[in-house]
């Protein structure tokens, strides 16, 4: 499965540490993250993430323009809502994974969840939808 990840900055950490916790089930999977989200991730789990753009310089739409090419399977994208401006890039992504039928995190409830059922074989629908 090919797995997006985005982060807020104040969320960051939380993303490091979800995917450290989860290290076992994501690194069987392919892994692709706006550029901050994903150094940070690789540095502290070790796994390989492809980098895309930082958030504001577009990495938000290079994985949208994957997610409507069908090429992402799982979307996390934990957002912090304090940040009043940061909403446009999250917004967007939804949009796209509700149309695309991708599940999409935005909170570490359901980022877990979403992780624990793809370790369950619960997503495995998405090699179908893929193909077509």
């Amino acid at each position: 499965m090919n797995i997006a990840f985005l982060a807020h900055d104040r969320k960051k950490d939380l993303m490091v540490q979800l995917c450290f916790a989860y290290k076992s089930i994501l690194e069987k999977h392919t892994l692709c993250a706006t550029n901050t989200t994903g150094k940070l991730i690789s540095e502290a789990t070790g796994m390989p993430v492809t980098l895309y753009l930082h958030a504001n310089q577009g990495g938000a739409q290079q994985i949208g323009a994957r997610i409507s090419y069908n090429e992402i399977d799982l979307v996390i994208f934990l957002c912090d809502p304090k940040n009043k401006n940061g909403f446009d890039d999250v917004n967007s992504i939804e949009r796209l994974c509700d149309q695309y039928q991708i599940p999409f995190a935005t909170n570490i409830a359901t980022a877990e969840v979403l992780i624990l059922g793809l370790a369950r074989g619960d997503l495995d629908y998405r090699e179908y939808l893929r193909k077509k």
